[in-house]
């Protein structure tokens, strides 16, 4: 299903069926071995939280193993030898909208959907362009691919899982768009 990020991030929750709990995320989570032990009471609340953001948006559990998979592993160097990587990079004010984005991320204070919203709106009035050429880079940067609104869903639980502290480490928002920006060049 794809979304508008335009739409607070509840209506769309209210229109698709979640086929997945948080125990089906946790199982996912031991079966890679992204967390071995008993989960915490804060990494079992990102588990509800990650069935919820991204179970209606996955048909079936390999889907949603492959949203998660985003999450715990990200590395900019291989993001950025893909080729559909570049064909993202080469649209319009792609690089406009990195700096924008990396200048707004580099404060640490964590990534929720009303700040995602804040930052979208700001990079919208300030660069003047919508669509493809905003979301595309966005999602590339922050989830490691180019694609459509599920990928907003991933940004918005990177932080939340940056700071559960997982047997394999997640990079923040920040983490990864310095890394993705320092790659670049």
């Amino acid at each position: 299903m794809s979304t508008s990020p335009d739409l607070p991030i509840p209506e769309f929750e209210a229109r698709a069926e979640n086929k997945f709990s948080s125990s089906d995320v946790a199982v996912i989570l031991r079966n890679r071995n992204w967390h071995a032990s008993e989960l915490t009471a804060e990494q079992s609340a990102w588990c509800e939280h990650a069935a919820s953001l991204l179970g209606p948006q996955s048909a079936d559990r390999t889907a949603l193993e492959n949203l998660l998979a985003l999450i715990f592993h990200y590395d900019a160097q291989a993001i950025l030898s893909q080729v559909d990587s570049h064909a993202a990079l080469s649209r319009y004010a792609a690089r406009d909208v990195l700096r924008q984005l990396a200048s707004l991320l580099l404060d640490p204070v964590p990534l929720t959907s009303d700040r995602f919203h804040e930052i979208i709106g700001s990079m919208k009035a300030n660069l003047d362009i919508r669509g493809r050429e905003l979301f595309q880079t966005m999602r590339l940067s922050l989830a490691g691919r180019p694609g459509e609104g599920d990928l907003d869903r991933v940004i918005l639980l990177l932080d939340e899982a940056a700071a559960a502290n997982f047997t394999t480490p997640v990079k923040s928002t920040r983490t990864r768009i310095i890394e993705f920006c320092s790659a670049l060049d």
